[in-house]
């Protein structure tokens, strides 16, 4: 006799500084990890399985994460959301937990993401700051890197902004947002006096394509590149990335829309 499953969508949110990322990986520890060993705690048992809607990196934090809980056991959603986050660490926390039904498709269900990226340059920034925003010493262009990053809204070729491309890959994705802003999200008194944002919006992202996108206004700032280089840039042509791949910790993946 075939046992009813029971399919939750688990919303949560974390600090990745200290993690490998969401996926579970061999010998890392990682936020699937610590949810996982989480749950098999408050359920007395493993029988059951998480996925996520998307991996992140190390270190990367998600003020918006998603995970679907499949299990043979009726769960109350508020006990099971007070459960977690009584026993989960310090840096992750569960927003809500909600029932979906069995036609839900955690990984096929279109999607909407804003990802930012804090950052600050010149003067070396406190240590406590570190991981939440990247820090640059050079001065940057702050208003070429603004103008530049304009350019990389609407339908483009984004090989170039993404890591290791294998095969015939699609590089064609929509950019729906890409703007730098004065960081007004994120605050704390340790933070530079002047700390900015790059916000971007899309319904998808090749690997390690923001961090290269941040990468390479980086080098925009600094002189290295022109505006000429980044529109020639979104024609796919090359094989390697004109930019480099961004620290890590001032990735957030700020919001993640998806389709119920």
């Amino acid at each position: 006799m075939l046992r009813e499953r029971f399919y939750y969508l688990i919303h949560l949110e974390f600090l990745g500084f200290r993690y490998h990322g969401w996926q579970k990986q061999t010998d890392v520890k990682t936020v699937q990890y610590m949810l996982d060993r989480t749950l098999t705690f408050i359920l007395e048992h493993d029988n059951f399985k998480t996925l996520g809607s998307s991996r992140t990196d190390a270190m990367v934090s998600a003020q918006h994460h998603m995970a679907e809980l499949y299990i043979y056991e009726e769960q109350d959603t508020d006990k099971l959301k007070s459960d977690l986050n009584k026993n989960l660490p310090a840096d992750i926390r569960v927003k809500t937990v909600e029932q979906v039904d069995k036609s839900f498709q955690i990984i096929g269900s279109e999607k909407k993401k804003e990802y930012h990226y804090y950052f600050s340059f010149g003067e070396k920034a406190h240590p406590y700051s570190s991981p939440f925003l990247a820090n640059f010493q050079d001065n940057l262009d702050i208003n070429l890197m603004k103008e530049c990053a304009k350019i990389f809204e609407g339908t483009h070729n984004f090989k170039l902004y993404c890591y290791r491309p294998q095969g015939k890959k699609e590089f064609t994705r929509e950019v729906l947002v890409s703007e730098i802003i004065p960081n007004t999200y994120l605050q704390a008194n340790f933070f530079p006096q002047i700390s900015f944002v790059y916000r971007i919006e899309g319904t998808g992202f090749l690997h390690h394509q923001v961090r290269l996108m941040m990468g390479t206004l980086i080098k925009v700032g600094l002189g290295e590149l022109s505006l000429t280089d980044i529109r020639e840039s979104l024609n796919g042509e090359g094989d390697y990335p004109i930019g480099f791949i961004a620290p890590s910790s001032g990735l957030h993946l700020y919001k993640n829309e998806i389709n119920l």
